[in-house]
């Protein structure tokens, strides 16, 4: 067994054991840390073991599905577009938590002024450069604090951490803010991504438990 079918096989294993789940959901306005988490300084690497070496040249973003304007972003147009800079925290299901992270990039409202999305599209599939993907309402995507980001903490992005860009929803659990990003579908329908599709919550709430379904 390889050590990606030992990691698979490990957080599958915590779906269904519920790992971190601890019954006790809390309201994000009375503290900061969700129920199960743990704060922490470090800031942990977890991938599928396949980490794309991609350079500004290499990299490129497109759009496309339900939306009146495809568009597919080169580095250059990418970094030609209003660039936004913000500051959250950050909360993985395997219970570590970071605070005060320091993101810059291209907002998410901005990236759906350009494309268009038609009304009937209520959800995205993020799709990586590691054959990664996950989902995301809608809803959660149309959010003040999403990014597009090439920049954590005044450098940019490293490769491990998901460069030279990674989307960034820090409301949800760690795992919807999918490195290496690639592509987004826009769709009308929810189509499951990689750890959905092995035992984990399509909505990922923190401040709900919504780790695992």
């Amino acid at each position: 067994m390889t050590d990606k079918d030992k990691l698979i096989a490990a957080k599958e294993q915590w779906a269904r054991e519920g790992r971190g789940l601890t019954g006790a959901p809390a309201s994000p306005s009375k503290r900061r840390l969700p129920p199960g988490q743990r704060e922490t300084l470090d800031f942990p690497v977890l991938d599928l073991g396949d980490q794309p070496n991609l350079s500004t040249r290499d990299w490129s973003l497109s759009v496309g599905g339900m939306v009146d304007n495809p568009i597919r972003w080169d580095w250059r147009t990418f970094m030609a577009q209003p660039q936004t800079e913000i500051v959250t925290d950050i909360h993985c299901v395997t219970t570590w938590s970071r605070y005060d992270n320091t993101w810059a990039g291209v907002a998410a409202r901005h990236l759906l002024q350009v494309v268009k999305p038609r009304p009937t599209a209520k959800f995205l599939l993020l799709r990586s450069y590691d054959g990664y993907t996950t989902n995301i309402p809608m809803a959660r995507f149309d959010d003040d604090d999403v990014l597009l980001a090439h920049t954590w903490q005044g450098e940019s992005l490293s490769r491990e951490h998901g460069g030279p860009v990674r989307a960034m929803v820090p409301k949800l659990y760690f795992w919807k803010s999918a490195k290496w990003l690639r592509h987004i579908t826009f769709s009308d329908r929810d189509t499951q991504g990689y750890w959905e599709l092995r035992g984990y919550h399509d909505n990922a709430d923190p401040w709900k438990e919504e780790r695992y379904r």
